[in-house]
């Protein structure tokens, strides 16, 4: 199968995702097989929910709107054009997926198809529903893709190389599981932002979006930032009461209650604002609703410990205080050829 032909499958889901916008589904003229496909999938967006209460349709819109917006040819063409697929040799890749947001795992899934190779896939059961859907809608387009394309409930078995992403604890048992095998083995990480007081309140806003998305859920979501000392978190909370309504969804106000009476029973110091609580904290992983932050003297002290904790890291916000630093509201808009862990999965994917 050539890769101009799977390059244009996935140009082809994306303007059919394109149609799918929160609170406005409309079918668009010269989309493929929406007569088979365009029901239905409305109809798994907002049962999503059902499955993973965590996954809202507003959060499932938004990832969906994500992939439509980098499915297009000028993006793809992009990001392959560094890569040489010529003496690529197809072989099963196995593909464990999480679940933490909507459709996590598709840039693994349109990798190793992309690359020429077939794609063992093994969901979780927070996200089982999105994305054989849409591996049926390529199916649709380019039949060819039945065959670089399988779906497994039970043990991942039979496969020449593995990408698995988990947390910390599970990383250990596929290190040692698939040893054998080429792989890449993906661990929890956390993103983080640096302030230094100048941002305004509409940076900050900005920054809310990289915090509060998914629920802090994501590994690009900020759940810790350095602030300087005597930094003064009155911009920064009134920044944050642009997304207050996010208390009135019960999951996230549970976990907002929980970790909040957790926080005081153990006599933490916190500031609060009713919907998000900060710790000052030296770890990475904050609880959902919660930030962790942290002083620095200087920024060159700042530099030198994210440099050492790069693997624990996956974006950095500031304005351009540290280098690779996104802007403000970044995090949740990679691009294509922008890679979890900063591992090239094209360069695996082409050279094992």
């Amino acid at each position: 199968m050539l890769q101009n032909d799977k390059k244009q499958s996935f140009i082809e889901l994306g303007k059919f995702l394109s149609q799918f916008e929160d609170g406005n589904n409309t079918q668009k003229s010269g989309v493929l097989n929406n007569d088979q496909f365009f029901d239905g999938f409305a109809e798994i967006i907002q049962m999503a929910q059902h499955y993973n209460g965590w996954f809202t349709p507003e959060q499932v819109y938004f990832a969906i709107k994500s992939w439509a917006n980098a499915l297009t040819e000028a993006n793809l063409d992009q990001w392959l054009a560094s890569y040489n697929f010529d003496n690529t040799t197809s072989k099963t890749v196995g593909l464990i997926l999480a679940g933490n947001i909507p459709l996590v795992g598709f840039h693994d899934f349109l990798s190793v198809l992309i690359s020429g190779h077939k794609a063992l896939v093994k969901t979780s059961s927070k996200d089982e529903k999105l994305l054989p859907y849409l591996a049926k809608y390529l199916i649709s387009v380019q039949p060819e893709l039945e065959k670089q394309i399988e779906f497994t409930e039970g043990k991942l078995e039979n496969f020449e190389a593995v990408i698995a992403t988990g947390s910390n604890n599970t990383a250990r048992y596929f290190e040692y599981y698939f040893s054998k095998v080429p792989n890449i083995i993906r661990k929890n990480r956390n993103s983080v932002a640096v302030l230094d007081g100048t941002e305004t309140k509409e940076e900050l806003i900005a920054l809310g979006d990289d915090i509060f998305k998914y629920y802090g859920l994501g590994c690009r979501n900020v759940s810790k930032i350095f602030v300087p000392q005597g930094y003064d978190f009155t911009l920064f909370f009134e920044a944050m009461f642009h997304y207050g309504e996010i208390i009135h969804y019960e999951r996230y106000a549970n976990n907002y209650d929980y970790n909040k009476a957790v926080f005081l029973m153990s006599e933490f110091k916190i500031l609060d604002n009713e919907f998000m609580t900060l710790k000052q904290d030296t770890s990475y992983s904050s609880p959902i609703s919660s930030v962790f932050y942290e002083y620095y003297e200087n920024l060159e002290q700042i530099k030198q410990k994210l440099a050492l904790d790069a693997e624990l890291i996956q974006c950095i916000v500031s304005k351009n205080l540290v280098p690779n630093s996104l802007n403000f509201g970044q995090t949740q808009h990679p691009q294509l050829w922008d890679y979890a862990d900063n591992v090239d999965t094209i360069s695996f994917l082409t050279k094992n």
